[in-house]
């Protein structure tokens, strides 16, 4: 209650929800108990007690189904109040105040919401009558109940839509309810003995709030920060918020609500803070923080432009490897939360360094898919990523950004464990371009927009016609082995630009950084459902994802035989949208005028680079017959100067390939190469240590219908043909006799044949006098059975965008 005295002895105060019948301490809560649709407050003249005398003015407003006591005072009880409180001095101020007699009938006064045994919850009622009760206690003092004999309060009630299927998730004893209730990544759904469900999103146990998706699980690491010299200078004004708030003095220890305080002083906390800090807290932020201590780490981290996920928590690997600690999930990750498979199944991921088992990673099952797709759909329709602008989608984006820079060190020590990618490589592109990748589409997010069409007329109205950019909803990626967590910003993040949600399969055998990158994506704030990671085998999770109805497009990268079975997939229950980024047999023609040196360092980049499982990687190197064998002869001593070693050690050149299968897939390519005939200058072999080292390989002497002038290493494994310069159409032809079309370069000093070659070859991205130089900006992409559509650049963007005309008569 709020009084405010006057000249000559005259004082009015303020009553929230005292329409019409409920006043005293409790009217809000009775208002929303009982149901009602009405709500409002009253400011009335003081009798003598300043106690509620005569009506001065009255506001109302309607009850929404799921208001609480926090909605109500945040959407209108506590701006109109103050609204009202000026209109109120006015009109005393003028002599115009009335006196209105309140009445009697029916009023209801008893404070019996303060008693415990009041406040525990009937279940044996429908499900809107416990709903009722639960939200008028919500946020204080709370209504409670047992669950599997825990006392818990419960808050933040929602009727659980009619339409929506029950959840799946872990059944649950509560006392005096005659059904069990359901556990899930939502809440506690809980059934009224109508059969309709209430859900609770929030529950307190011991006076500690936490997410009711987490009842049962082990608590949360406490996510401590380091704050600047600016920064400490926040804790004492934030302490004197509190103090004066709360009327004691405050600790780290102090509780805000076991120190007395109530809905109405969150509301004031909430508001001091965005007028003295410029810091927009929620309430709920108050309500899962309400300790001194973790409250001002809250508030440093929205100031920071980022925000602490609390009840990210996972079973965690830890691991100290590079001289650095890793920490990092194992589990899926489910619309915001890391689960464990429904069946249980996991897969073991191999460190290709020393064979040894890194851990067990949970494999998805068609079960855990469907659920990932619902919660991305709900997300994408209903969840907070629908309501955001596309500038906020971009803050977030840059936020992820800058979170995997500051752990760009833990990704690539990952990469490098996982996939065994050179660290330094690692470091530079797998990350390193994956943060320019989100930055870059960041930068996109807010520049989507439409046109204006100038269409005829239908005198004697006129027409205007425009278009809209639009997400297409749901998107499933399917990303490969070889750069994992860049080929998953690749996709994911013109995805996000455009406003999509994703549920993403990476490869079995590298699910270690898109783990890795989910945590992060719950500390840069994006939504729960936004990002759902299964990983798991391509027969099930990979299958499942393609031919769910509910995703609306796919975007894989990897062989050409598995695109064509996504294509298939992907119409066989609805017709989806489908980008492919395939296999490659890309050519480098090397003429006879190239300075020799620039031509070896640029066939060994475009052959060894990332040890050869490089989907642009120069499968077939055309070298002129005049300059032939100088270049075998540099090519072959330079190779041989590799340092094979471990991709941890910053000397190795060539690390391991990526796992068992691959490596027996390159023994066999280079025995089958011998055997039609191709001279084996270097490599060919395993290495003789632990792990799945792979020589780099030359072959010379390869003729055109061999098997490895036609089909990709995915390797270290240089095919070397020689080609006697007539007309650069002769070996043009050459290079475009292959089904790929991915990519393709030249080495010359003759800008006439570099610029021809360009228009003539049949690939989709051709690099001249230069080789794997790929940029963000720089569409990606290939012709022919290496896929269609793009990843990078503007045109990314297009894969993930719907365009719809609207047109419009008036004037008639």
């Amino acid at each position: 209650m709020e009084v405010i005295d006057f000249p000559m002895h005259r004082s009015i105060c303020y009553h929230p929800s005292i329409l019409p019948k409920h006043r005293g301490v409790s009217s809000i809560n009775w208002t929303l108990m009982n149901g009602d649709k009405k709500a409002g407050f009253t400011i009335f003249w003081a009798d003598d007690g300043l106690d509620t005398g005569p009506i001065l003015l009255q506001h109302s407003c309607d009850v929404e189904e799921n208001d609480t006591v926090d909605t109500l005072y945040n959407r209108f009880l506590y701006p109109e109040g103050i609204k009202a409180m000026a209109e109120a001095v006015d009109l005393v101020a003028a002599g115009k105040a009335p006196k209105i007699v309140q009445p009697q009938e029916g009023a209801s006064f008893e404070p019996s919401v303060r008693k415990k045994s009041f406040r525990k919850v009937n279940w044996d009622q429908p499900a809107t009558a416990i709903h009722n009760f639960v939200r008028g206690l919500d946020s204080s003092p709370g209504a409670w109940t047992v669950v599997k004999n825990t006392e818990v309060i419960l808050y933040s009630s929602k009727i659980w839509p009619k339409s929506s299927r029950e959840p799946q998730g872990e059944s649950v004893e509560i006392e005096g309810c005659p059904t069990n209730g359901i556990i899930h990544s939502n809440g506690i759904l809980v059934p009224g003995n109508d059969g309709a469900y209430v859900n609770f999103e929030r529950i307190s146990i011991a006076g500690r709030m936490i997410p009711a998706a987490n009842f049962g699980k082990k608590e949360e690491e406490k996510v401590s920060i380091v704050l600047t010299t600016e920064e400490e200078k926040i804790i004492p004004l934030l302490k004197t918020i509190w103090t004066n708030i709360l009327s004691t003095e405050v600790d780290n220890s102090t509780h805000f609500f076991e120190s007395g305080a109530r809905s109405m002083d969150v509301v004031r906390l909430v508001e001091e803070l965005k007028n003295k800090l410029k810091v927009q807290l929620k309430n709920e932020d108050v309500f899962m923080s309400p300790v001194f201590e973790s409250f001002c780490s809250i508030v440093i981290m929205k100031l920071r432009h980022g925000d602490i996920q609390k009840s990210i928590v996972f079973d965690a690997v830890n691991l100290h490897v590079n001289n650095i600690d890793l920490k990092f999930p194992k589990q899926l990750f489910i619309d915001g939360t890391f689960i464990n498979a429904e069946n249980g199944n996991a897969m073991k991921c191999v460190n290709p360094t020393d064979e040894s088992i890194i851990c067990e990673v949970q494999c998805a099952s068609q079960k855990d898919v469907g659920s990932a797709v619902a919660a991305a759909k709900k997300a994408f329709e209903e969840g907070e990523w629908s309501k955001i602008s596309n500038r906020e989608r971009a803050t977030m984006m840059l936020k992820l950004a800058d979170l995997m820079e500051a752990n760009q060190e833990e990704l690539a020590t990952l990469e490098s464990i996982d996939s065994g990618a050179v660290y330094s490589l690692a470091l530079k592109t797998h990350i390193g371009m994956s943060i320019e990748t989100w930055r870059y589409f960041a930068g996109w997010a807010d520049k989507l927009q439409g046109s204006t069409i100038p269409i005829t007329h239908a005198r004697p109205s006129r027409n205007l016609s425009f278009t809209r950019k639009e997400p297409i909803g749901v998107v499933g990626l399917i990303v490969p082995w070889n750069y994992p967590l860049m080929m998953l910003s690749w996709k994911m993040a013109p995805c996000f630009a455009a406003g999509n949600t994703v549920v993403i399969k990476p490869a079995e055998v590298t699910p270690l950084t898109a783990l890795k990158f989910a945590q992060l994506s719950t500390l840069a704030g994006f939504p729960p459902g936004v990002i759902n990671v299964v990983p798991g085998t391509g027969a099930v999770a990979g299958v499942a994802l393609a031919e769910h109805p509910d995703v609306r497009k796919i975007g894989f990268t990897g062989s050409t035989a598995v695109g064509k079975l996504i294509m298939r997939a992907g119409s066989n229950n609805k017709l989806k949208r489908v980008s492919l980024e395939l296999g490659g047999k890309s050519p480098l023609v090397i003429l006879g005028d190239a300075d020799i040196s620039k031509a070896v360092r640029m066939s060994m980049g475009g052959v060894f680079f990332n040890k050869g499982e490089n989907c642009i990687a120069a499968g077939r190197v055309f070298v002129e017959s005049k300059i032939h064998d100088e270049f075998v002869r540099k090519v072959v001593e330079e190779t041989k100067k590799m340092v094979i070693g471990n991709p941890l050690d910053r000397g190795t050149d060539h690390g391991p390939q990526n796992h068992k299968a691959h490596l027996e897939k390159l023994i066999a390519y280079c025995r089958k190469g011998q055997e039609e005939g191709a001279k084996l200058l270097v490599g060919g072999n395993r290495c003789d240590r632990p792990g799945y080292f792979f020589e780099p390989t030359i072959f010379t002497d390869v003729e055109d219908h061999m098997y490895i002038a036609k089909e990709e290493a995915f390797g270290p494994v240089m095919v070397i043909s020689k080609f006697d310069y007539r007309n650069i159409d002769d070996i043009i032809k050459r290079a475009n006799s292959t089904e790929y079309g991915l990519a393709s370069g030249i080495c010359t000093k003759n800008i006439d044949r570099a610029l021809y070659f360009a228009e003539k070859i049949d690939s989709g991205t051709v690099f001249v006098n230069t080789y794997n130089k790929t940029d963000v900006a720089a569409p990606f992409g290939g012709f022919k059975e290496s896929g269609f559509g793009k990843d990078l650049g503007e045109e990314a963007l297009h894969e993930y965008l719907r365009i719809k005309t609207v047109t419009i008569e008036y004037g008639g």
